[in-house]
This record gives structure tokens, C-alpha cells and sequence, in this order.
């Protein structure tokens, strides 16, 4: 089985808490800041620029305005040691040339649509099925593959960037003219939020989410499979071969979909299960567990620990499942 080394958890409002556990050094103080630079052209010459956002930890984080990408994330471990736990390029070419949506802002509909087709108002709308039979994450040339506007701002509590981008009426078979805001926000407590806002025209389906994949060891040293995973999720959605949902919400209880309580991503990614077999390990939605928060309140999805590093990732959204 050809496994992932990174771990992607994508959720529609994001509010990711990333550190040490209790007793890392911390790192020298630092000013809050946004450095704009010049990073590339495009094909078509379009002017991408590459955002280093810091916080007053030292806590790095640089994306661009290229699909929003996120570069990199440099933090600490419980020794005070920096590392980038993101996988990405350092060159744009390398996302020109094929990227599978390495920390990018996916839309207009992330994850799939069953056979690249759906009916709104009695209209049915036709898409790009570029993930065998079904439409993903926006189709041909999605978010992630436009040229955004970018706003720096600097704040009382953190450094971040406000992206915008119009997607036209029509654009990959969307109806309606898109007007998206995604605003990425670095705080002082080693948050990452992210905020997404769109408004249309006309009746649409709006799906936003953000594609990073995390290593929490740092720079690629080793695989993902010890981290130590918790999903607050006592359901999961079985899929069909090609991945999409069955409209079933199955427990997770005795199942290798049991995140329940920290399991090590590696323990059972190998079970002799069918939806296992489907995923080629797990690319799953799991419902998350809502009952003691509100209905658009932020409420936690997952917690991982990398026990060598001491490094913890935990997420919380306002969406109802997190795909894993």
C-alpha cells in the first residue's frame, strides 16, 4: 500500500492551535509582523507574491496568493528546536507543474461530486470530472490554481492576510458570480485561524476549505504513522469505490475508524476492511461530535500529538465533519 507521509485534515472553519506541550523553551521574543515580497510570475505573467507572517513567539508562517498556498509553518518543539511541519514547494513551478492541492485554498466545492453533475432549482448543472468519474475540489482549475488579492494586516493579537478572489458566473460550471474572502490570521497564542465568507448572485453550492498536509516530526523526517490521533467523532460516511459518500453515518466503534481516543494513525491503517480497501488507508469524513457546542460555534475536531517532538496540533471549526 502507497501511504501519504503527511496528514491532511481539512474542515470548512479552521481555528488550528499548533505548539509544544507544557515545558518547551521558548523562543526569543519577536516582533508581530507581514513581509511582502515579490515571489514569482505566472505563465500568463500575473505577479505572485510570497507573505512571511511572524508572531510575537517567532512563530513563522509564509503563504502566497497563488491559490492562498500555505509554504510553510515553523514551529517549536518541546526543546525550543524550529522546524517546518507543512509539506510544500519552495519554488512555484512545482505547483504550476502538478501539485495535489499542497496546502491550497480548495473551491469553489471541496472534496467530490458524485459524477461531475448536480440539480439546483430544478436546473442541472454539468462539471469537470477530474477524479476519475467525479468532480474535486472545484473542478479543472479550481481555487487553488487562481491568483488572489491579497490585504496584509497586523493586529492587537496576531499578523495575517485577507485574500479575495470573484469567480465568475459560469466559472467551472458554477452558477452565480463568487465573491470569496479567506482571511489567515497567525495570533499570539500559536493559532492559525482561518475565516472564509462568500457571497453569490445566484443559488450555488459553496464548499471552502484549506488542503495543508502537517508532519508534526518537522521537514519530512519521518512518516506520520506514530502520531497519535483523536477525532472527536463517534461516526464516520462509508464511500463507494470511487470515494463518494454512501449517505450512510456508521459508529465507528470496533472498527478501524475509531479515533475515539488517541490511537497512533499507523495502528490499524492496514485492517482487512472494505472502506479501508476504498481509501487505500483513510480518506474518510468523519461527523463530529456537536452536542456541547452551538451551531455555529467552534467546537474541537481533532487533536494529534507527535511524541518524539512534543509538537500537538489541536482544530476546531464550526463545520459538522472533518475528512481525515
Amino acid at each position: 500500500m502507497t501511504m501519504m507521509i503527511y496528514l491532511l485534515l481539512f474542515v470548512l472553519f479552521v481555528s488550528a492551535a499548533i505548539g509544544a506541550q507544557e515545558g518547551q523553551a521558548q523562543p526569543a521574543d519577536a516582533s508581530r509582523s507581514v513581509l511582502a515580497q515579490p515571489f514569482d510570475t505566472t505563465e500568463t505573467g500575473r505577479l505572485v507574491k510570497l507573505y512571511t507572517l511572524t508572531n510575537a513567539n517567532g512563530v513563522e508562517l509564509r503563504a502566497m496568493n497563488y491559490g492562498g498556498i500555505i509554504l510553510s509553518l515553523r514551529v517549536p518543539d518541546r526543546d525550543g528546536n524550529v522546524d517546518d511541519v507543512v509539506l510544500g514547494y519552495e519554488t512555484l513551478d512545482k505547483y504550476l507543474d502538478e501539485s495535489p492541492y499542497f496546502g491550497a485554498i480548495v473551491g469553489r466545492y471541496a472534496n467530490r461530486i458524485a459524477g461531475g453533475r448536480f440539480t439546483l432549482n430544478g436546473k442541472t448543472y454539468d462539471l469537470a470530472t477530474n477524479n476519475g468519474p467525479n468532480h474535486l475540489h472545484g473542478g479543472t482549475v479550481g481555487f487553488d490554481q487562481r491568483v488572489w488579492a491579497a490585504r496584509p494586516f497586523v493586529g492587537e493579537h496576531g499578523a495575517g492576510i485577507e485574500l479575495s478572489y470573484t469567480s465568475p458566473d459560469g466559472e467551472e460550471g458554477y452558477p452565480g458570480t463568487l465573491d470569496t474572502t479567506v482571511r489567515y490570521t497567525l495570533t499570539d497564542d500559536n493559532q492559525l485561524i482561518v475565516y472564509y465568507e462568500a457571497t453569490t448572485t445566484e443559488t450555488t453550492p459553496v464548499n471552502l476549505s484549506q488542503h495543508t498536509y502537517f508532519n508534526l516530526a518537522g521537514d519530512g523526517r519521518r512518516d506520520v504513522l506514530d502520531h497519535r490521533l483523536t477525532l472527536n467523532a463517534n461516526r464516520f460516511t462509508p464511500v463507494d469505490a470511487t470515494l463518494i459518500p454512501t449517505g450512510e453515518l456508521r459508529p465507528v466503534a470496533g472498527t478501524p475508524f475509531d479515533f475515539t481516543a488517541p490511537t497512533p494513525i499507523g495502528a490499524r491503517i492496514d485492517a482487512d476492511h472494505p472502506q479501508i480497501a476504498y481509501g487505500g488507508g483513510y480518506d474518510h469524513n468523519f461527523v463530529l461530535d456537536r452536542s456541547e457546542a452551538g451551531k455555529d460555534s467552534l467546537a474541537l475536531a481533532a487533536r494529534v500529538v507527535e511524541p518524539q517532538t512534543g509538537r500537538v496540533l489541536t482544530v476546531h471549526t464550526t463545520a459538522p465533519g472533518v475528512q481525515f
